[in-house]
């Protein structure tokens, strides 16, 4: 039976670690054990099973017995990482607030690393440093991995390009994660969204130059695995309430419509646009497109020329046909910026 947990005040000093996990009994353990191996004390473990129907829970279980200082569980319904995330978050109390998905790895320094750097910048709200990727059996595939070797000073603008580090390289300030609140209910890119908000705050970050965690590249049950991103209706519409909440987020950060990344939200966003409009979903690509027209006040050429073709030909046959014609290009546009995967 799952036990009933409670949160109380804040404990100082202490690191709450946040693990979402669903149906990952094997890789549970191994990241459980990078926390068990961090050279920081106190730390609490906070796993939250999203409804596995495996073993998951039995293993969970087993953790919290052998363990039972450091280690709490708790069993939910499954409602995605977000919601697992949201339950952890409440039940957690510490004044350091770690998210870690149940596939990825801490490295032993993490937490005393970013810890000491949030000390020496109290003016941060968040520690990062080095990640790398790495495959199934440990064997390091890209260091560092996505943007985590750059010194960034703030998480905009660079998020209207890119979510440029993962789930676990950060380290928070429990202030912080309680100003911006609940994890929303997106199914998919959750943790981006959560990320602007922070960034909306013009929160400071703070780089340890260190390397601390690990994200695993691998063949195993994955959200993101063999997603039809732009045809697909579910994970389009997901899409355009991320791209309106980085939109939202970017404007309170103030960041300018002349800005490339800006430049490079805008392509995303049309982008979407025409692949709404190409599955017949006339809505959501009109809501993509001006979203668009509205990042960049200046509305460039080719977002003219479609906005005539829909009037023209319908959303549907003009998404088709600018789709095409994108494709006979050799290079992204001029104002399309490199992401992680490409870069």
């Amino acid at each position: 039976m799952t036990p009933e947990l409670t949160s109380s005040s804040t404990v100082f000093n202490l690191v709450s670690i946040i693990i979402p996990v669903y149906n990952r009994p094997k890789f549970l353990i191994e990241s459980v054990n990078s926390v068990l191996a961090q050279t920081h004390r106190p730390i609490e473990i906070i796993i939250v099973d999203d409804g596995s129907t495996d073993e998951t829970p039995q293993i969970a279980e087993q953790l919290s017995i052998q363990y039972p200082e450091l280690i709490r569980w708790q069993q939910q319904t499954n409602q995605g990482p977000g919601a697992a995330r949201e339950t952890g978050r409440q039940l957690a109390r510490g004044e350091f607030i770690q998210y870690l998905d149940s596939d990825d790895r801490l490295l032993p320094n993490k937490f005393a690393d970013q810890i000491q750097a949030l000390q020496d910048r109290p003016d941060c709200g968040v520690a990062y440093g080095y990640t790398r990727l790495i495959d199934e059996q440990g064997n390091v595939l890209k260091a560092p991995f996505k943007w985590t070797g750059r010194n960034l000073d703030y998480l905009f603008p660079g998020l209207l390009v890119d979510r440029w580090w993962c789930t676990h390289t950060p380290l928070y300030r429990r202030s912080i994660t309680d100003t911006i609140g609940p994890w929303c209910n997106l199914r998919w890119s959750q943790d981006w969204e959560y990320d602007a908000r922070i960034g909306a705050l013009q929160t400071k970050l703070v780089n340890c130059h260190s390397y601390v965690s690990e994200h695993r590249d691998h063949t195993g049950q994955r959200q993101t695995a063999q997603a039809d991103w732009l045809s697909d209706p579910e994970r389009l519409r997901n899409r355009l309430g991320l791209l309106h909440a980085l939109a939202r987020n970017a404007e309170q950060a103030g960041i300018p419509d002349h800005a490339p990344e800006t430049k490079h939200f805008v392509r995303w966003a049309f982008t979407i646009a025409r692949h709404c409009g190409s599955v017949g979903m006339e809505e959501e690509s009109q809501a993509c497109l001006a979203l668009a027209m509205k990042a960049n006040q200046v509305t460039p050429t080719d977002l003219k020329l479609y906005a005539g073709l829909c009037r023209i030909l319908g959303i549907k046959m003009a998404s088709k046909l600018a789709i095409f014609a994108s494709s006979l290009r050799q290079s992204p546009g001029n104002a399309t910026l490199p992401q992680s995967f490409s870069s």
